[in-house]
């Protein structure tokens, strides 16, 4: 290839990505105006906050932008599936409804997503067009009512029949239950002995045919959008429905939800974002004793810390955009994709508890953003991975990363460690200590929440070194050292405790008085 040649195909590569930055620009601008429209302008906001269920009208027009087209490629009649422009319509989604943006989450990371990356290409196009041009919807069951975060012993099976397979089992808590135009189920493989296999297989089923009947519609406390229950699955699926992954279902099914846990900053980020400025325009606009809220000190804290929640949140969704393409295998991501998952929904929860305690009594309306973020920010820290689990999971991958470098101090390692290089000149003084290989695991909890946090302090630095603004940078770090110093002191002082296993009389007050 000559000089000429290679100039005219990169200024054609130039050229196409200009293109597909202005189509992106025009639909999420678009996008943000008619979401705007129909969760401020009209009264469906309260409907949906009182109400379960969407609004048929809401939900027609939402749909109409299509806003699932930025998950998937070109050539499925999509945006191109670019993650940064996923996070952006997930932003523009959570900052008028945090329940949307969830059920655009589902649909993205929990079936487009894997349907592009792994299933067979004689069923991809068909479905990926669907999603595109006719507003269909997929979800994913992975969850047993006797098996939650012990999914590698679910007891949904199948087995071969005829041309394809037959399904078999319960699941429950899958997001948009009932509702889902496919579902990606998963099961394991029943041998002739009965038994079941180790491994997790993958099939996608086509809410067109018969076979999933869902028994029980539950009253879930928050995220009134969305419809969850519980589902009895026996279903015939033909043999092409069948995801053949490249190496073993489990490397899939880590893939699949280290990706989507990456990218819950997207959802985290509008939701952020609108509790940042409906709490600033309230503390500046409220007066108490003769001054404004914003003027007191306590008031100024709480401001800080929802701000360094939304900066720190803006630094992993950069930090996802560049690291976590659609191409890319993230099986082994482990570390990265835990520790953004759970600190920033413990940001998300953190933020709208500080958002209500600022609002004051108003904030307890079921339709107010404080009251309502609060509630559905919850199960973010439970859905996908408990929070306390994922926390667990971050101090063992640490201590086996240790184990292999042969360094002695927590320091070290996090300053060896790409993830945490950055922020470990921060944290010398507190971290330069040998990690005990053989803690316990409220131990290994509050440890890991630390190095959670560490992380995403990373982040925040390489995001200031773009130049964001400084003033939040700032701030943020200030905070994120504070409170990883305040994890580091529990964690210090953290003794095993045990619970009794009953209270009898003598733990009854009334008869020492």
């Amino acid at each position: 290839m000559n000089p000429q040649q290679k100039r005219l195909i990169l200024q054609l590569e130039q050229n196409r990505t200009s293109t597909e930055l202005e189509t992106f620009e025009v639909f999420i601008k678009n996008y943000r105006e008619v979401l705007g429209k129909v969760f401020r302008e009209s009264q469906n906001h309260k409907t949906v906050s009182l109400q379960r269920g969407v609004p048929p009208m809401l939900m027609r027009d939402v749909m109409h932008c299509k806003p699932l087209r930025v998950f998937i490629p070109e050539e499925h009649g999509g945006l191109g599936g670019h993650v940064s422009q996923c996070l952006a319509m997930l932003e523009a989604s959570s900052y008028e409804s945090l329940p949307l943006s969830l059920m655009m989450g589902i649909n993205g990371a929990l079936f487009i997503q894997p349907v592009t990356r792994y299933a067979s290409q004689a069923v991809a196009p068909e479905i990926l067009h669907r999603f595109a041009e006719e507003s269909a919807m997929g979800g994913l069951m992975i969850t047993e009512p006797g098996y939650g975060s012990d999914a590698l012993h679910m007891q949904t099976s199948y087995w071969k029949e005829g041309q394809g397979y037959r399904v078999e089992g319960l699941k429950h808590w899958a997001g948009l239950t009932g509702w889902a135009d496919y579902w990606l189920l998963t099961a394991r493989k029943r041998n002739k002995d009965g038994g079941l296999a180790r491994d997790i297989d993958f099939f996608i089923h086509d809410s067109r045919n018969p076979g999933i009947v869902v028994e029980e519609y539950f009253d879930n406390l928050g995220l009134y959008m969305l419809p969850y229950g519980r589902n009895r699955i026996d279903v015939q699926v033909p043999e092409q429905y069948r995801i053949d992954p490249p190496s073993t279902g489990i490397k899939l099914m880590l893939d699949m939800l280290h990706r989507s846990r990456l990218q819950f900053p997207g959802m985290a980020m509008g939701f952020l974002r609108r509790i940042s400025d409906d709490a600033l325009d309230h503390v500046k606009t409220r007066n108490v004793g003769g001054r404004s809220l914003f003027e007191y000190d306590q008031v100024k804290e709480r401001m800080v810390r929802i701000q360094s929640w939304f900066t720190s949140c803006a630094a992993m969704c950069r930090f996802t955009s560049e690291h976590a393409p659609i191409t890319k295998d993230l099986a082994t991501a482990d570390l990265q994709a835990n520790a953004i998952k759970s600190v920033v929904t413990d940001m998300m929860q953190d933020a709208s508890q500080s958002f209500l305690q600022l609002v004051g009594a108003k904030g307890y309306k079921l339709d107010h953003m404080a009251g309502r973020g609060t509630i559905d920010s919850r199960p973010f820290q439970i859905f996908e991975g408990s929070n306390d689990i994922l926390y667990q999971q971050i101090t063992e991958s640490v201590i086996k990363g240790i184990r292999k470098s042969g360094l002695s101090s927590l320091h070290a390692y996090l300053k060896s460690n790409d993830l945490t290089s950055k922020a470990s000149d921060y944290l010398k003084k507190f971290t330069d200590f040998t990690v005990d290989q053989n803690m316990g695991q409220r131990k290994q909890v509050i440890l890991g929440k630390m190095l959670g946090y560490t992380v995403i302090m990373n982040m925040v630095l390489e995001l200031g070194e773009r130049g964001f603004q400084s003033h939040l940078i700032r701030n943020t770090l200030d905070v994120l050292t504070a409170d990883i110093a305040r994890m580091l002191s529990a964690f210090d002082s953290t003794t095993e405790t045990k619970p009794v296993e009953s209270i009898d009389k003598e733990g009854d007050w009334l008869v020492f008085v």
